[in-house]
């Protein structure tokens, strides 16, 4: 017991001074998280701000001027003046603005005689997400606009009903803190398993591998001294993307964090797991990145609910996502961030991945001693 002991800790040595003397690993654990969470942190976002719309108003009055003040104040829209809807079309078609708001000459004589006054709105909906982004915040901009100007006039709004909205877990409604969250996810699955599968299938070309072997160590012994060490390193990249999420991005951590590292550890062992059978598979650095990302980090970006709701997904699809590994960490993170610890959300994935961590580091071991002949 004592023998194998030393052994490990001879293992787990040896691999922090290949470390120190190939640094690919220490820049796959902390470079790249750093540089995909900026990437994607600043890059991606569902927030439509600034969005270019063009106002055409056939007859100017102090009406139409007080409904068109609502899109020169909001932070949503980007206004630009057009004399015609002929000239307001040709930037719609050039791509200059993504939507018209048309306030014709009869829009004063229709308000002032009772009459209901419509406004018409064109849409670019090449983008139809952004476009029904647009189409709700132009309502918004109407609706308030009749609501103030029937408080002014002493009459009742102009709907019955009065709605209140609450924004639980994300009231700065912020994309930035739901995508975040879920970026650490994505970035990590790869980051985990680019740790073990490039590693090893280094050590199967330069031949140090089958020097190792021919010691007197367990195959056990040689998958627990590739883990450890790259356990570590994995779980300070995550410290490390934590830290950038909540002092960077400024996403709030309502949660355990210790809770977050008991998650954490349990996604990294599945990830290690993964890049181990893929170094076990493809014995070529080139091969197991190549396998790494389509196996591991395309999954975890479609099919994890980081961007795309699953529930939104066919049917096959949606039962696909239950063999992603990433599904139940993004499920984790962004309850941990946004909502606390909501033990009947993190309990269930957590016990996924810890089934998960067994299989995946299961079938390395299993597969292990056909390979390593």
């Amino acid at each position: 017991m004592k023998a194998s002991r030393q052994r490990l800790a001879g293992l787990i040595r040896k691999e922090f001074l290949q470390v120190l003397r190939d640094p690919s690993s220490l820049a796959i654990a902390f470079v790249m998280p750093v540089f995909l969470l900026l990437l994607f942190g600043y890059g991606v976002s569902l927030d439509a701000k600034h969005v270019p719309v063009g106002l055409v108003v056939e007859h100017n009055s102090p009406e139409s001027r007080e409904f068109t003040a609502g899109f020169e104040h909001s932070e949503y829209f980007q206004t630009h003046y057009y004399h015609d809807m002929r000239t307001a079309q040709q930037a719609l078609r050039a791509k200059q603005i993504n939507a018209i708001v048309h306030l014709q000459a009869d829009f004063d004589r229709q308000l002032s005689g009772g009459e209901p006054a419509a406004i018409q709105v064109i849409l670019d909906g090449v983008d139809a997400n952004n476009a029904r982004l647009l189409n709700g915040y132009i309502q918004g901009v109407w609706q308030n606009w009749l609501n103030s100007r029937a408080e002014r006039r002493g009459q009742r709004p102009s709907t019955a009903v009065q709605l209140q909205p609450r924004i639980w877990y994300n009231s700065a409604l912020r994309s930035r803190n739901f995508l975040v969250p879920g970026l650490i996810a994505v970035i990590m699955t790869l980051i985990g398993a680019l740790l073990t599968a490039l590693v090893v299938a280094r050590e199967w070309e330069r031949g140090t591998l089958e020097a190792l072997i021919a010691t007197p160590v367990s195959v056990r012994e040689i998958l627990l001294g590739k883990l450890i060490p790259y356990y570590l390193l994995g779980m300070g990249g995550m410290l490390l993307a934590i830290a950038m999420a909540v002092w960077l991005f400024q996403v709030p951590l309502l949660g355990s964090l210790w809770v977050l590292l008991v998650c954490g550890s349990l996604f990294m062992l599945v990830a290690l797991g993964m890049g181990l059978l893929i170094s076990i598979a493809a014995k070529n650095q080139f091969v197991a990145g190549q396998i790494a990302i389509i196996v591991t980090f395309l999954p975890a970006f479609i099919l994890s609910g980081f961007l795309f709701n699953i529930d939104s997904m066919p049917a096959a699809v949606q039962a696909f996502t239950y063999l992603v590994a990433a599904r139940y960490f993004v499920a984790i993170l962004q309850t941990v961030f946004l909502a606390g610890n909501i033990w009947a959300i993190i309990i269930p994935n957590a016990l996924a991945l810890l089934l998960m961590a067994m299989i995946f580091l299961g079938l390395a071991l299993w597969r292990a001693p056909c390979r390593l002949e």
